[in-house]
C-alpha cells in the first residue's frame, strides 16, 4: 500500500486534501495522512512514498528531513532542495530569459553588514553605489523589499530617492531588491498545481486583504489565455508544482509580479469557496497521479527546465 502524506501546521485546506484523496483511493492502495516523524536516520526511507510540504519554509528540520527522504526515493512537492536555492530576485532575472514580462528589478546589499564580516568582505562591493545609474533604471514610484521572503513584510513604496535612503536605513541585515511600480490595469492572482493545472483568479492588491478576491475584471479571452501560459512557462522552468503566480496586466501586456510562493495560502476564508474546492480537487488530482507513478529507489522529484538545460548544456531559448 502506498501512503501520501501532508507535512504541514492544521488547516482546513489540508485536511479536506487528505479527506479527498481518501475519497477518490477509498484507502484501498493509496492512503493520505498527516506526516508522522518519529526519528530520522541517515539514507533511511521515511515510509511515505508521496509527501506535500507546506511548513519547511518556517522549520529548518522539516526541509533536512525532507531531503533525506527525497534521496530515498520520496516525491516531495515542492523539490526542496530547488525550494532551498531559489528567491524572488533570480525568478525575476530567469524570466527575463525565458520570454515573460517583468518589472525592471535590482538587487542591493544589505545596509548593515551580516554577522561575522568585516571590510574585507565587501572589498569588491564598489561604494558608494552607482546610485544615479540604479534609479533610472528602476524610475519612481518604485517598490522596496527584500529579496527572499514574503507576506508584505518589509516591502516599502518609495517615491524618490530621499525616501529610499530613509527606508534602507531601516532595513538593517536585509538584502533588499528595488523594483518598478506597474501600474496595472487589471490584476490576477494564480495556482499553478502540478505545473499543468493553472486557475486564473481576479485579485485586487490595493484592497483590505480579506476583499481582495472579491473582485471582477472585463478581460479579453487573450489575455487570460496569455496569463495561463506565463504561470506554465514559469512554473515549468522553476519546477514547482504548487505554486501562485501574480500578473500585473499593464497596456494589454502581463507581467508577472510574485511568482516564488511554493506554499501559497488556500484557506476558503481568504481564496473564497470556489477557488478553495479548485484547489483542493487539483493537489488531490497531483497527490495521487505522483503515488501512482511512484518509482521505488529512484529520484522521483520535480525538476525545472532551468536545471534541465544547466545539465544538458542547452541553452534556455531552446526549451522555452
Amino acid at each position: 500500500m502506498q501512503r501520501r502524506g501532508q507535512l504541514e501546521e492544521s488547516g482546513l485546506a489540508s485536511e479536506k486534501v487528505l479527506e479527498r484523496v481518501n475519497q477518490k483511493t477509498g484507502g484501498h492502495d493509496i492512503v493520505a495522512e498527516f506526516v508522522k516523524i518519529d526519528k530520522v536516520i541517515q539514507g533511511e526511507p521515511c515510509g511515505y512514498d508521496v509527501v506535500i510540504d507546506r511548513i519547511s519554509q518556517d522549520v529548518p528540520f522539516y526541509r533536512a528531513w525532507l531531503k533525506n527522504a527525497a534521496l530515498t526515493g520520496t516525491a516531495v512537492v515542492n523539490n526542496p532542495f530547488w525550494w532551498s536555492a531559489d528567491e524572488k530576485f533570480f525568478n525575476n532575472a530567469l524570466a527575463t530569459k525565458i520570454g515573460v514580462a517583468v518589472p525592471r528589478t535590482v538587487l542591493l546589499p544589505s545596509n548593515q553588514p551580516p554577522p561575522d564580516t568585516n571590510e574585507k568582505s565587501f572589498r569588491n562591493l564598489e561604494y558608494p553605489l552607482n546610485w544615479e545609474a540604479i534609479f533610472s533604471y528602476v524610475g519612481w514610484p518604485a517598490f522596496f523589499k527584500p529579496f527572499a521572503g514574503g507576506g508584505w513584510k518589509n516591502v516599502y513604496r518609495l517615491h524618490n530617492p530621499e525616501e529610499f535612503y530613509r527606508a534602507y536605513d531601516e532595513t538593517g541585515q536585509l538584502v533588499m531588491m528595488l523594483q518598478e511600480e506597474v501600474k496595472f490595469d487589471i490584476y490576477f492572482r494564480c495556482y499553478s498545481i502540478d505545473q499543468r493545472h493553472v486557475r486564473v483568479m481576479p485579485y485586487e492588491p490595493r484592497h483590505p486583504y480579506h476583499l481582495r478576491y472579491q473582485t471582477e475584471w472585463n478581460t479579453p479571452r487573450e489575455i487570460i489565455e496569455k496569463v495561463e501560459q506565463g504561470v506554465l512557462t514559469l512554473n515549468e522552468f522553476l519546477g514547482y508544482d504548487l505554486n501562485t503566480v501574480e500578473f500585473a496586466i499593464r497596456d494589454g501586456v502581463p507581467m508577472a509580479i510574485d511568482f516564488c510562493n511554493p506554499a501559497p495560502d488556500a484557506e476558503a476564508a481568504s481564496v473564497g469557496q470556489a477557488n478553495f474546492e479548485w484547489v483542493v480537487e487539483a493537489v488531490s488530482e497531483m497527490a495521487i497521479r505522483k503515488a501512482r507513478e511512484h518509482v521505488p529507489g529512484r529520484d522521483n522529484l520535480s525538476w525545472g527546465k532551468y536545471l534541465q538545460a544547466a545539465v544538458t548544456k542547452r541553452s534556455l531559448g531552446k526549451l522555452a
